[in-house]
């Protein structure tokens, strides 16, 4: 251990305080350039939205900045108690998959069966072919009784894989509605 003696101290306080006093007294020139950079940050005047990252179960918060409604930065969230402003790969990524992304799907595609080629349809169609396909399966499968002759009301061919994005009242809904098909086969993201 060092051990200085009254005057060595006073020394090095002295230095130490005129280092100080120096770099206060330095032309705001040499700050400028910092401002000159936060001035030109995308996210200056942006709207900050919170939101969670869609990708996996464990649901971590996400900061979003708009302008003008355009998603222009996404970046963890440090106020968020599960990741803690930290993302994974996936997670970093959000940003590239946002509206921005000149190559992300704007309207539904259809494949006529036995074709090869996809093909723009409306949401009127593409919601309609899914309503039907959903009603034809479950009317043509639909059991009201099992061979024991025990009532089960429900259907074998259908199965829901849900997202893990959904936060708990929309999983209450979706479960209820996936129900009321006489579904059972109903699985989440999250354990898988």
């Amino acid at each position: 251990m060092t051990t200085f003696n009254r005057r060595e101290f006073i020394q090095i306080s002295g230095g130490a305080l005129a280092g100080i006093a120096f770099i206060g007294c330095m032309p705001p020139k040499a700050i400028q350039p910092v401002e000159e950079k936060v001035s030109g940050l995308r996210i200056l005047h942006a709207k900050q939205t919170t939101t969670i990252c869609p990708y996996c179960s464990v649901s971590c918060g996400i900061i979003v900045h708009t302008v003008k409604g355009k998603v222009v930065n996404t970046e963890g969230d440090p106020d968020h108690p599960i990741n803690e402003g930290t993302l994974c790969p996936k997670g970093m990524s959000v940003y590239q998959i946002s509206h921005n992304n000149p190559n992300r799907l704007t309207k539904p595609l259809h494949r006529e069966p036995y074709g090869s080629e996809w093909k723009e349809v409306s949401w009127d169609f593409a919601l309609d072919k899914i309503a039907r396909r959903i009603k034809e399966t479950r009317d043509n499968t639909f059991e009201t009784a099992n061979k024991d002759g025990k009532t089960v009301n429900r259907t074998l061919a259908i199965a829901s894989l849900g997202s893990a994005a959904m936060d708990n009242e929309e999983c209450y809904l979706y479960q209820k509605m996936l129900r009321s098909l006489g579904l059972i086969y109903i699985e989440h993201q999250a354990r898988i």
